[in-house]
């Protein structure tokens, strides 16, 4: 009895999904379904999202909320340590498979996987992810509940059998939700959508994201609120003659974002040389308890020091608190210089060291504080008489940042007009969001997101034709099929082996697989029909050196550059080790691209 039960649930679950199904076939066309899957989608990112941000906050709360704010706390050494550890046990024992760098995952599986993520991700980086802030990790939870969204909207299209084009769209539809719902912020989680994931935007892309973006928004309402996650007043409105200090501002912001990524790509290169666990530890958690230890804003999301911030100059100096500079209001601005310089290293450790965070909430904490420290030393050292105000540009340094890390700067705009009720500014905001964007583009072509993917020519792009080159699969295109020959085969040995088969092009291989050569039947027509010949000649003297070897590991990019490079129409695949492994031939692979070009412009 006990195992019926247990038994059961699939059943139970696989038989509402076919009822559901059956229902919806009868009564609603395929895009009111997708509707429906949207909406889904949209509900379980935002309750995810408000769980998570539930638990970052209990956890948060119960650790540092009885700390004097008058001095330093060793427990700063201590809760950052634990964070990682604990975090790193969770991922290696329980999940046991890798969830950093959700919006990299997503983007990965947009581009090689047909938009399946694995089934954990729907809880696992809700776990991580709140153990680590919680406990002090110097990230953001947003990327995290971006791959938790992702998920959601990949299991509901699993779960409904739809096709990999839909699968893309609804992953699309649970990131925006989740951008949505954390930040109560619809128009920005479908600009995130649209310009980090590469949605491309069309009326059957864009009224499915924005079904889900709407219903995460309200779902948040409900359960905390119609108020944005900032409090902002504007106290000064914008003037023309501050056009050149938004250009300004915007230009720094956007060398703070190159400063971010660079460094961030290299102190990840040094934890990625350590193979050990243990080490990664070791060595994340000193880095990041040192640095939470001198510099307490380092701790968490930071989003406590952005409402200090954009409270003006008299609150700001709270930022103090729980440090060595506390009382000391004259080095505040030294001490905030210090924090953005500190900042990567304090992400890049805990991420490292084996905790679960991303990229949003320091690229709006650095941004915030980046607008405030230029304000302030504009308003002393300024060049002409233009007084900038330190909370507005506080809030335009946020969306700076934010546009130069994520090369998005569309999404760096509304994020910040929603975050905050900001909208007074949407003209200096779009002013620094371009200029911070156009800055780190002259250095970086792609984000910090994408440029992982970019290097193996997996990233998926708003560029159709390399979408389409993106998309494809080099499994699919291989002709595994055709007969292999040896070296010390007879010419009749050989005509025999291959009479059957249509091609043309054949593999001699070694005793353990090896690519020896390769025969070309046109250029051995001469002799292949004279049967006196077949015991004089043998296949190691027929056979050629290839042109050109396509590899397992070669982008699909590569591939076509080397068809593209070579007259030859066939090309042999061969693993890293040089195992051979089948032929790709022009026309198939021109016809896979011509089949995935139609699946990619069918609305």
């Amino acid at each position: 009895m006990k195992h019926s039960t247990t038994s059961r649930r699939p059943d139970d679950q696989n038989r509402a999904v076919r009822l559901v199904s059956l229902w919806a076939s009868r009564h609603l066309s395929q895009k009111q379904f997708l509707f429906v899957l949207a909406l889904w989608t949209g509900i379980g990112s935002a309750i995810a999202a408000q769980i998570l941000k539930l638990l970052i906050h209990e956890i948060e709360h119960a650790l540092t909320s009885q700390f004097d704010v008058t001095h330093a706390n060793w427990l700063f050494l201590v809760y950052p340590v634990v964070g990682i550890f604990l975090t790193a046990l969770f991922i290696k024992y329980i999940v046991r498979d890798s969830i950093s760098h959700g919006v990299t995952k997503i983007l990965y599986a947009l581009s090689r996987k047909q938009g399946n993520i694995l089934g954990h991700n729907r809880w696992s980086s809700v776990i991580a992810s709140a153990l680590t802030i919680g406990f002090g990790g110097s990230v953001g939870a947003e990327s995290p509940i971006v791959l938790t969204g992702s998920a959601i909207g990949s299991h509901v299209g699993r779960l409904f059998k739809q096709d990999p084009k839909t699968m893309m769209l609804l992953i699309g539809c649970g990131a925006s939700g989740a951008v949505a719902g954390i930040f109560k912020a619809p128009i920005a989680g479908l600009m995130f959508t649209l310009e980090v994931l590469m949605i491309d935007l069309t009326m059957a892309s864009l009224l499915p994201l924005l079904v889900s973006c709407l219903t995460a928004t309200c779902i948040t309402y409900a359960l905390t609120g119609t108020e944005p996650m900032f409090s902002f007043r504007l106290a000064d409105p914008f003037t023309v003659n501050r056009v050149p200090t938004a250009v300004m501002l915007g230009i720094c912001c956007g060398f703070i974002s190159l400063y971010f990524t660079r460094v961030m790509n290299w102190f990840e290169q040094v934890f990625g040389r350590l193979k050990n666990m243990y080490a990664k530890m070791a060595l994340g958690g000193a880095v990041l308890a040192t640095l939470i230890y001198f510099f307490p804003p380092l701790y968490g999301e930071g989003y406590n020091t952005i409402s200090l911030l954009l409270a003006g100059e008299s609150s700001a100096q709270a930022v103090l608190n729980n440090s060595l500079f506390y009382g000391h209001a004259e080095w505040l601005l030294v001490y905030l210089c210090l924090i953005v310089l500190f900042k990567v290293f304090a992400t890049t450790a805990t991420n490292g060291g084996g905790g679960c965070g991303g990229t949003f909430a320091p690229s709006l904490f650095l941004g915030c504080i980046g607008g405030f420290v230029f304000s302030s030393l504009w308003n002393s050292y300024g060049f002409y008489d233009v007084h900038v105000p330190e909370t507005n540009y506080a809030l335009l340094g946020m969306a700076g940042v934010m546009s130069g890390v994520f090369h998005a700067p569309l999404t760096g705009v509304f994020l910040i007009a929603e975050l905050t009720g900001g909208y007074d500014l949407f003209l200096p905001l779009m002013i620094v969001s371009v200029a911070s964007y156009l800055t780190i583009h002259a250095f970086e072509r792609h984000s910090i997101y994408a440029m992982r993917l970019a290097r193996n020519g997996e990233l998926l792009t708003h560029h159709k034709d390399q979408s389409v080159i993106t998309l494809m699969s080099l499994d699919a295109v291989i002709d595994k099929e055709r007969p292999k020959l040896t070296a010390d085969m007879y010419l009749g040995q050989m005509v025999q082996k291959i009479s059957q088969s249509k091609s043309l092009h054949f593999a001699v291989v070694g005793a353990g697989g090896e690519l020896l050569g390769v025969v070309n039947v046109n250029s051995i027509r001469k002799i292949i029909f004279r049967s006196e010949l077949y015991r004089m000649y043998k296949v190691e003297q027929l056979m050629q050196k290839p042109v050109a070897l396509l590899h397992t590991t070669d982008s699909m990019q590569a591939i076509m550059d080397k068809f593209a490079h070579y007259e030859g129409g066939t090309l042999a695949v061969v693993r890293p080790d040089g195992t051979f492994v089948g032929f790709v031939s022009r026309a198939r692979l021109l016809a896979s691209y011509r089949q995935v070009m139609k699946d990619f412009s069918e609305e």
